[in-house]
């Protein structure tokens, strides 16, 4: 097994560690409902990407379960 030849300095670590740093984390907001999400990605209660109508499995199911919950209370 080989060993390591030169010592890592301080300076060497650090520019190694620079790399390391957190960045920013980018968000968009829905231009019509106004939810922030992550870019790329579809809102969580968007119905549109893009232009483009989405279809969110099971999206009809939460809505009836809504609707009955709200119904029993009342």
């Amino acid at each position: 097994m080989s060993l390591p030849s030169h010592r890592r300095t301080k300076s060497s670590k650090r520019r190694r560690s620079s790399h390391f740093a957190l960045k920013p984390v980018a968000t968009v907001s829905d231009k019509k409902t106004g939810i922030v999400s992550l870019t790329h990605r579809a809102a969580p209660d968007a119905t549109e990407y893009n232009g483009h109508p989405i279809h969110v499995k099971g999206r009809e199911k939460k809505l009836e379960k809504l609707l009955k919950k709200s119904k029993s209370k009342t």
